[in-house]
This record gives structure tokens, sequence and C-alpha cells, in this order.
């Protein structure tokens, strides 16, 4: 089962998803955190819930709205919000939904966001796994995601929509501040022995050796995914992907 609902704070209105089985039964949680123009209504999200619901019924999974993705009411992505979304869900469904521990899983800019959360906030999660993280975000978005003419209008000042299947409104300070924000330059070693990082070996927006490079500097669990894509379309990857997490989890 599943059923919407919002948090709302510091002038916020975060739409989220809840998944579960029995509301009255719910003792852990896990966060999911969406990448680049995602939304709360993840099918990556839907299918890990579905796994774990059938073989955990006292665990429940949230998702939630980026700033300025799926039907968030504003109008534009920034990086501020998203941290401060990310930090206002996270502490109203650890209160709500995990008396027994708050886990997260986040992919692609969902990965840059967590990893940038904790090391400016710590850690409100018991574990957290990452697939195919963006740690190298700016690198990601203008390379992978924009292109030169936007970037040329991103210079001058200009709002631009940018993404793959949905767009999302972003100014120029967007990318400024990811170039500003290199997540590599941080230390996460407090952090490593409870983070799990999951990589495609044919990912194509996020490129393995970035990824291996970070988690090996940092002291992460890598987990390469043969045949994976960013998506993890490829057959059995992404069912690959969630029993890791999953075990991982200790679900």
């Amino acid at each position: 089962m599943h059923r919407y609902f919002e948090v709302n704070g510091g002038g916020h209105n975060i739409r989220c998803k809840l998944y579960y089985n029995d509301l009255k039964k719910i003792r852990r949680c896990i966060l999911f955190c969406h990448g680049f123009g995602g939304h709360k209504d993840n099918s990556a999200a839907e299918k890990f819930a579905q796994r774990l619901l059938t073989k955990h019924p006292s665990c429940c999974l949230v998702t939630f709205n980026l700033p300025g993705n799926g039907d968030d009411v504003k109008k534009k992505l920034n990086l501020a919000d998203c941290l401060e979304y990310l930090g206002l869900v996270a502490e109203f469904v650890g209160e709500k939904y995990a008396p027994e521990g708050l886990y997260c899983y986040a992919t692609s800019f969902g990965g840059y966001l967590t990893l940038k959360y904790i090391h400016d906030h710590g850690s409100p999660f018991r574990r957290i796994a990452l697939r195919c993280p963006a740690v190298n975000m700016y690198e990601v978005l203008t390379a992978a995601i924009i292109g030169p003419e936007e970037q040329a209008l991103l210079e001058k000042g200009k709002d631009i929509s940018a993404g793959f299947d949905r767009k999302v409104l972003i100014g120029s300070a967007f990318p400024e501040d990811l170039r500003e924000q290199d997540i590599r330059k941080l230390d996460f070693l407090d952090f490593a022995e409870d983070i799990l990082i999951l990589q495609g070996t044919a990912d194509e927006v996020v490129p393995f050796d970035d990824v291996h490079r970070f988690a090996e500097d940092q002291l992460m669990e890598f987990l390469p995914v043969e045949k994976a894509d960013h998506r993890f379309r490829h057959p059995g990857t992404m069912e690959a992907a969630i029993k890791a997490m999953l075990e991982f989890f200790d679900l």
C-alpha cells in the first residue's frame, strides 16, 4: 500500500509518498532520495519497496520530491533548498516511522545530496546505500545533462530547463554552487563504515572510475555491478542491487 503526505517547515511544503504494510506496526524506515529530474513516484523506489515489504512488513519506504522536481510547488531547483528538504523529511520520518532505525537509499544527484548533508549536519541514518552517486556532480551536470548552448545561457544569467526524460528549471547559481561544493574534497571517514556504494560498470552518466576512486579514498564499501547503466536497466542488475542493499541494511 501507499499514501501521500506532506512535510512542512522552514517555509517549505514537501510532497512525500509512503510505502507500507500496516501503519501501526512500522518500526524501521528507509528514506529514498531520487536523482536530478526525478520525483516521489520513482519506479526504482517502488520496486525496492515491493521487495522490502514482502519480506519485512514492519518496515516502510518514504520518497519525496526535491525542489522543482515532480509536482513540487517550487519552480526552480537550488542546492540550499535540496539540503533543507532532505533534512526536514529525514527528521519527520525518523521521529514518526523509525523508532528502531532510519536508513537511506539515494541515487545519482540524491547520492551527492546525501553525502553533502551528512558532512554538514551529521548523519541521522543508521546505514546509507548509494547507487551510482554523482560524487562529481558539477562535471555530470555540465558534461551529461546540459549542452554548450544551455551553458552559454546560464553564463548570461538566464534560467534553463535541464534534464533527461523530465526537465528541471535551474539558474546560473546552481552549477556554481556545485562547483564550489565539490564533495570529493571533503572527509567522510567518520561515516565510511556505514556507507555502501553500488556503481554500474556501464554507467553512461556518472563515470565508473570517478566513483570507484572516491570510494577508495574514503574507505567506503564499493560494489561494482557488471553491465549496469546509470538506471540499472540491464536485466538482473536492479535485482542484484536491491539484494545487496537489503543485506547491507541487515534486512
